[in-house]
């Protein structure tokens, strides 16, 4: 396994490096010098090492956030020292802000996201959810497309990776020593986690870096609702794999182990509020032509009165006895003490949220230096953008989805709206070709134990390679008017 991802990421890479000195000649003459200085190569080189580092995290156990942030300010570094020795300080020091900025409004955005779902995760909605499924009495089938439509369901307002672990727990308690049957609800997850992911803004880190851009194209304006002219192809792209793992289910039904839970007080009014300030969100963008994250932090302070509320009514014999997971848990989240909108906060993913951080400030450098302008003349001029966003899809199943899309949003080549969903849906779904191509298929072939792998995934990968041609297909009959 590790051998097979070793080749395939340097592979990828050489391609790329090996076409970008190819055209250097054409091009150089439209870029800054640092692309053909020895500083410029170095920060390349950080760039690259920081994503294979990253791509090995399930091995070095070594945090995605540590080799980014280290490459981020390595590259800003160089640029900043070439800076000085060319009298160019000023534009450097306006691009660095730039960049951060646009990380600044993507993290506050994700934040409250995260904020909301900690908040769900702590009033039991997901294990309420989960158990509900686990006890229907269901066959294998049965649970496996129930799971399945659950996951690709939940993914467009959860993201993908907080659905597939929700409904991939389910998977593995229901019958621990199924391996077969583990293997394909597993796998079927992951497909359905991402498929779900792609046509909603709030269903991926990268379909939100898409919206909060508000992309101009030649056609109109990719606003939210453009976003769900995918969801038929993305339903293509979940329903061919499951329709063939269909066939390889075992039959009979399996004995429930979930025992019964129970949502806490305001878990509803709760979910009501995440959708107001998506509502909100979708206001402020749509209607008064301001960021999006300013509606999000404003339906923050829904959840923050809310919040006030529930503490000020707080009732110990209403919260019932409490799970190990919740009283061993650093952070007091069980329901001995009254709800607290902070401890949600201090729940939320930092190590996402920094390793974000050093993707868009790498990113950002890379494209000052000239790189990008490299690599969009080559893609997205000579291949054209349907090939370009195919392959950058492709892509995806390799190396990381978020420094992928954060490239293609700092080249900013001149799309089509139906060419900007066409990376969308490519990037989203693309990963789920490899089992390493996305953070839910990681995630979940870290809590199988051995059930679900590598290799048990790439058994399945022609036939998801069919359902990703078929949904890029469907998208440009189906969506041809916004290209």
């Amino acid at each position: 396994m590790q051998i097979t991802r070793t080749t395939l990421k340097l592979i990828f890479l050489l391609l790329l490096f090996n076409s970008g000195v190819a055209m250097a000649a054409d091009v150089d003459r439209l870029l800054p010098t640092m692309t053909a200085h020895w500083s410029g190569y170095f920060a390349l080189a950080a760039f690259a090492l920081a994503i294979l580092l990253v791509s090995f995290e399930e091995y070095t156990h070594l945090r995605k956030s540590k080799p980014v942030i280290i490459a981020a300010g390595i590259i800003w570094a160089l640029i900043g020292w070439y800076a000085m020795t060319t009298g160019t300080t000023d534009q450097a020091e306006q691009s660095v802000r730039q960049s951060l900025l646009q990380y600044a409004e993507l993290m506050l955005l994700i934040l409250v996201v995260m904020t909301y779902i900690n908040a769900l995760g702590e009033r039991r909605v997901f294990k309420t959810l989960r158990a509900w499924l686990c006890n229907r009495g269901l066959s294998y089938r049965g649970l496996f497309w129930s799971s399945g439509i659950t996951t690709f369901l939940l993914s467009p307002f959860l993201d993908n990776l907080a659905s597939a672990l929700l409904v991939g727990a389910l998977i593995l308690v229901i019958e621990p020593d199924n391996r077969r049957f583990i293997s394909l609800g597993c796998l079927n997850v992951v497909i359905a986690a991402n498929a779900g992911g792609a046509f909603s803004p709030f269903g991926d880190i990268t379909t939100l870096m898409v919206w909060q851009q508000n992309i101009q194209s030649s056609n109109g304006t990719l606003d939210f609702w453009s976003f769900f002219n995918l969801f038929i192809p993305s339903l293509i792209n979940f329903l061919i794999p499951a329709c063939a793992m269909h066939l390889a289910l075992p039959k009979g039904r399996p004995d429930p182990h979930c025992a019964p839970t129970r949502m806490l007080r305001g878990a509803r009014r709760i979910i009501l509020l995440f959708i107001c300030t998506i509502a909100t969100a979708v206001f402020f963008r749509g209607v008064l032509h301001l960021p999006a994250v300013i509606g999000m932090l404003t339906g923050l302070s829904y959840l923050q009165f809310f919040g006030f509320y529930l503490k000020k009514t707080h009732r110990l014999r209403e919260e019932g006895v409490e799970d190990a997971e919740q009283l061993a848990s650093p952070i007091p989240i069980d329901s001995r003490n009254p709800f607290d909108v902070f401890v949600r906060v201090a729940r939320v993913e930092w190590d996402t949220l920094l390793f974000i951080y050093g993707v868009a400030l790498s990113v950002g450098g890379l494209g000052y230096i000239g790189y990008l302008a490299i690599a969009s003349d080559i893609m997205y001029s000579q291949w054209g953008p349907t090939s370009a966003n195919i392959a950058v899809g492709l892509a995806s199943a390799v190396l990381e989805n978020i420094p992928t899309m954060y490239s293609v949003l700092t080249m900013m080549p001149e799309m089509s709206r139906g060419e900007w969903l066409l990376a969308t849906l490519s990037v989203g779904t693309g990963g789920s070709v490899l089992a390493i191509g996305s953070a839910a298929g990681v995630a979940l072939m870290g809590q199988s134990n051995g059930k679900y792998t590598f290799f048990s995934h790439l058994r399945w990968t022609p036939v998801i390679l069919f359902a990703y041609v078929a949904s890029i297909l469907t998208h440009l009959w189906l969506n041809a008017r916004l290209f």
